[in-house]
């Protein structure tokens, strides 16, 4: 299969596997008709969204705590091998 038909199917899985314990949450709380679509889409959207997030935060942290490291390196003397 190529990779985009593979991504495509563990979108959709994704979106139905959450979909589904959205649903079995809001059932369990008493949540009846359209109250529990709306709970559906609210929880199934908003876990997508705060996933979409995780990605460019790691990129952020990840690019933070490379420069307070560099930052040190920074001071110190450069070494220089040399041969005699």
């Amino acid at each position: 299969m190529e990779p985009k038909r593979i991504f495509i199917i563990l979108c959709i899985v994704l979106v139905i596997s959450i979909g589904l314990v959205s649903i079995g949450i809001a059932y369990a709380g008493g949540v009846r008709g359209m109250g529990l679509l709306g709970v559906l889409f609210f929880l199934t959207f908003g876990i997508i969204v705060v996933l979409a997030q995780i990605i460019p935060a790691g990129i952020l942290l990840s690019s933070f705590i490379g420069e307070i490291f560099s930052s040190f390196r920074k001071a110190e003397a450069p070494v220089r091998a040399t041969w005699d």
